[in-house]
C-alpha cells in the first residue's frame, strides 16, 4: 500500500469531526504497528518472557 493510499484510507476512516492531532495520532500508530511487524519478520522480537519480567520489574518501583 503506498503512502497516498495510506493516507487516504486514514483520512476516510476517521469521523467528520475529527482534529488535525487525530489525523497523526492514527498515522503514527499505524506507522509504529508497521514498524513493529517488520522488526518481528526480522527476528528482531523480545520474547513475551522477558516483556512479562520487564513489567513485573516497572510494577515493583
Amino acid at each position: 500500500m503506498s503512502t497516498k493510499d495510506v493516507l487516504l484510507e486514514v483520512a476516510e476512516k476517521l469521523p467528520q469531526d475529527a482534529s488535525l492531532a487525530d489525523a497523526i495520532h492514527e498515522i503514527e500508530f499505524r506507522q509504529a504497528v508497521e514498524q513493529g511487524l517488520a522488526e518481528l519478520d526480522r527476528g528482531e522480537g523480545i520474547p513475551v518472557e522477558q516483556v512479562k519480567a520487564k513489567i513485573q520489574q516497572w510494577a515493583e518501583r
